[in-house]
């Protein structure tokens, strides 16, 4: 399985900062916020991960991960010049995906809590896996409908009168299909790729999965300053009470079995003195 990052747009609701950075490199409390959508792929052992933005953000992120060796990863990049819809993604990442399934993650969408759903969605290597989470808001979301026995018959992005309140979020998890899949898409009324009409050919073709997301688990969409302010606060609140960091890539590259003992110690010599090396030397320690 392979890991897609999608880290462009426009980012036109957080000017003007986004008129000098991408809105993924933004602090969400003590780490930019494309850690968190890299961390979830991580935590699904996904180690091949590319990361799409444009071409005045890609060096940053480049200065950010390098190749991902230091993470045990195989991280890339892909240039879009152009906000062309998140379906782009799977053209834009043919030769990276090559035969494999492929996971997409939205750069600013954030998932805290309980992963079982996620994780499950893994193992399926046939079709497509999307999810619903519980929304108060949905004419502001792709919405899924439902049958009476809880089966998917029906997606709409942003409609007036809503069939559901279950939004999907920026999680997708894909078999190779997808590639073919986009590269037939004719651009929408607004002149993207749209990932709803991916979602809407496999459920054509009888192989999409809509896993419900339960409580307990929190999707954050930071696309406004006010979204991003309640994140870091949500995040700080968390961090402070229980002395354990969310997204840090560093430490879920060690949890994991991604690097060695040796090559975390490694890591640590490499960084300046800072809280945040503070915190992976505990790590480091807590297992001795």
């Amino acid at each position: 399985m392979k890991g897609i990052v999608l880290a462009g747009g426009a980012g036109s609701r957080l000017y003007p900062i986004t008129r000098v950075y991408s809105k993924q490199l933004t602090l969400i409390y003590d780490k930019p916020l494309i850690y968190y959508p890299l961390s979830i792929l991580m935590l699904g052992g996904i180690k091949d991960v590319l990361i799409i933005s444009n071409k005045e953000t890609i060096p940053h992120y480049k200065q950010l991960f390098e190749d991902g060796a230091f993470l045990g990863m195989n991280i890339e990049y892909a240039i879009q010049d152009a906000p062309n819809g998140i379906a782009e993604s799977f053209i834009l990442g043919e030769n990276f995906i090559g035969n494999d399934g492929v996971t997409l993650v939205l750069g600013d969408n954030i998932f805290y809590g309980y992963l079982d759903f996620f994780y499950s969605a893994l193992k399926n290597s046939v079709g497509a896996t999307i999810f619903g989470y519980q929304v108060n808001d949905p004419q502001r979301y792709g919405i899924v409908e439902f049958n009476k026995e809880g089966n998917a018959i029906s997606i709409e992005e942003k409609p007036i009168k809503p069939k559901s309140n279950f939004a999907v979020p920026g999680l997708y998890v894909y078999d190779n299909s997808v590639i073919d899949i986009s590269k037939n898409l004719k651009p929408s009324a607004r002149g993207e790729l749209e990932i709803t009409d991916v979602n809407k050919e496999y459920l054509k073709m009888g192989k999409l999965r809509v896993e419900k997301i339960g409580r307990g688990v929190a999707w954050l969409d930071t696309g406004t300053p006010e979204a991003l302010l309640q994140a870091s606060n949500f995040f700080g609140v968390i961090e402070e009470r229980q002395g354990l960091k969310v997204a840090c890539i560093e430490e879920i590259a060690y949890k994991m079995g991604f690097i060695s003992t040796e090559k975390f110690n490694e890591l640590l010599n490499s960084l300046p003195n800072c809280a945040y090396k503070d915190y992976l030397v505990r790590i480091l320690s807590e297992d001795f």
